[in-house]
């Protein structure tokens, strides 16, 4: 074969190798590219929506980054979320796995109990509990007040409103719960009955048979938590909408992250920033460091996951 009919068939097989991949490089260039190229570039103007952008140099950074006050409280709730939520749905997911992959009796009943609070709507199931953790009316400050416990004020309460969020995304893990089901199940029954006859006790069952098996479903888990968490919007708005009283008059304008911006979170200040007050240069700023910090998170599991998982072995 001549060098010229290899260059040839070479290049029928590149472009027959970017025509398979023309689908998956339109998407990315439209829906990923091409919008954070333009983050990128209306981070350095001066924008409103309205009138042409001007550029600006480093005047929105030097905004978000020093003079913007609800910046920083944005991004320590995000983290703290990052940190404590997704934890806690994790361990929680994991635990309602093991529990109903161990019953014997009413184990479909169970996993339907546990699942079902995850199909409920965002906002339906954010309302709901803001109703029932109401610290005047709620049944359970009522219920705590009659086992002589302190009632907080949860949504009310700067204090308690995170505590308040997890509880919600905690109750909602059934989506976990069935992926934790399904790689506990697939762990191979033979290396159990090996561990009972070298006399391991069932933590010692857990952490050298059960996790080191499901240890790709647990980086999974964290991960997309990590992911979904840093995209957090729905729940804390609409709950501090409710709790505020702002939810039932239509022509008031509110500010995100009641009480005292303890809910507030980044992507909530992305959309205060660009469609509250129309100032597109710092929205920007803001996406572009929720951007990187999701990058930043998920690139440190991903190289940490041996320790992480395998508890350093």
């Amino acid at each position: 074969m001549t060098v010229r009919a290899l260059r040839a068939r070479r290049a029928r097989a590149a472009l027959r190798t970017t025509a398979f991949l023309s689908p998956w490089l339109v998407g990315f260039g439209v829906f990923f590219a091409y919008p954070l190229a333009s983050t990128v570039y209306f981070s350095f103007m001066d924008y409103d929506g309205f009138a042409a952008p001007v550029f600006n140099g480093l005047e929105n950074w030097t905004y978000v980054l020093t003079d913007y006050p609800a910046f920083w409280p944005s991004m320590g709730n995000t983290l703290w979320l990052v940190l404590v939520m997704v934890t806690c749905r994790v361990v929680f997911g994991l635990g309602t796995g093991l529990l109903i992959t161990t019953i014997r009796t009413g184990a479909g009943v169970f996993r339907t109990l546990f699942y079902l609070p995850y199909l409920a709507p965002p906002v339906a199931a954010t309302l709901g509990f803001v109703f029932l953790l109401n610290p005047g009316t709620g049944p359970v400050n009522a219920l705590l007040g009659d086992l002589g416990l302190p009632a907080p004020g949860w949504f009310t309460d700067p204090a308690w409103s995170k505590p308040a969020l997890t509880a919600l995304a905690v109750w909602g893990v059934g989506d976990l719960m069935v992926i934790f089901m399904a790689a506990l199940l697939d762990v191979p029954k033979e290396q159990y009955e090996a561990a009972e006859l070298d006399g391991a006790s069932a933590w010692q069952r857990f952490r050298y048979v059960t996790l080191p098996n499901i240890s790709p479903i647990v980086l999974f888990a964290v991960v997309t938590g990590v992911i979904q968490t840093m995209q957090y919007y729905t729940q804390p708005l609409v709950a501090g909408k409710v709790a505020s009283g702002v939810i039932g008059n239509s022509g008031q304008q509110f500010e995100p992250g009641y009480p005292e911006r303890s809910t507030l979170t980044l992507p909530q200040l992305v959309y205060n920033l660009g469609f509250q007050r129309f100032d597109y240069g710092s929205a920007c700023v803001v996406a572009l460091v929720l951007f990187a910090l999701a990058m930043a998170c998920t690139a440190l599991l991903m190289r940490r996951r041996g320790g992480l998982l395998q508890g350093g072995d």
